[in-house]
């Protein structure tokens, strides 16, 4: 896998912090174009003042039409990771209008939106691509406040599916990964305290959550030739949480 990623140029969104600023450093790591996609200019910024080859493009993935113009003018990709997501905790009897529009936009929508554009350069190109959508242990449980966000990556599974589906003819392979909470900057204030985080744990078999590392890897072994019969898998990273 080592040499798989030289001269491969790789799309991936939500790339300014957290998961996805990881993915695009260890792809660039491993000989990868890399493409870096977010909204906050400054967190692009951050990571291009580290890493300088690598290129960074802002924009809201929640605007279609302006998402799919920047895309198409990014050209080819030979992977693409879908990382770009929102998260609004609301209770379910105070679920709102506009958090569903939001994560709807950001999580479901975009999806769609992006890979269609980066698939048909593949399909024009007949690229043997690959595309990892993340999602969430959440999308398999019932997590307390997360109902809206709960079903918008239900409905990436879904997504990756029939992605899937209908672009594994063209040789094209699509996966999705279901992390339990993953040890980001944000996610260590988010989970600083003991009652919360004990909670959670206690239902993880190995007894801690993930790291962003250990997230990482998975996606680049998804996207590389060692995952080339793996297509239409939702692959929990969780210590076990969905297995009790």
């Amino acid at each position: 896998m080592a040499d798989y990623f030289k001269g491969k140029r790789v799309l991936v969104t939500g790339a300014g912090q957290g998961i996805g600023r990881a993915i695009a450093i260890d792809l660039w790591r491993a000989g990868a174009i890399v493409v870096a996609l977010s909204r906050t200019r400054s967190h692009l910024e951050s990571l291009q003042n580290e890493y300088p080859s690598i290129t960074i493009v802002d924009v809201d993935v929640a605007d279609w039409e302006k998402t799919r113009n920047v895309v198409e003018s990014l050209g080819h990709f030979d992977a693409l990771v879908n990382n770009a997501a929102v998260a609004i905790c609301q209770p379910f009897l105070e679920c709102t209008p506009d958090a569903f529009d939001l994560m709807s936009n950001v999580n479901v929508k975009s999806i769609i939106n992006i890979s269609q554009v980066v698939a048909k350069k593949m399909i024009e190109n007949n690229t043997k691509g690959a595309i990892v959508n993340i999602s969430s242990q959440a999308s398999k449980a019932a997590l307390k406040d997360h109902t809206i966000y709960s079903a918008s990556k239900a409905g990436l599974d879904a997504i990756t599916r029939a992605m899937a589906l209908e672009l594994g003819p063209h040789g094209i392979r699509t996966n999705a990964v279901n992390p339990t909470v993953t040890m980001t900057a944000m996610a260590q204030v988010g989970w600083s305290d003991p009652e919360k985080a004990d909670a959670m744990l206690s239902k993880i078999p190995l007894g801690r959550f993930a790291q962003v590392s250990e997230v990482s890897d998975v996606v680049l072994y998804l996207l590389s030739d060692k995952a080339s019969m793996i297509n239409g898998v939702e692959l929990p990273i969780d210590g076990g949480f969905l297995a009790t």
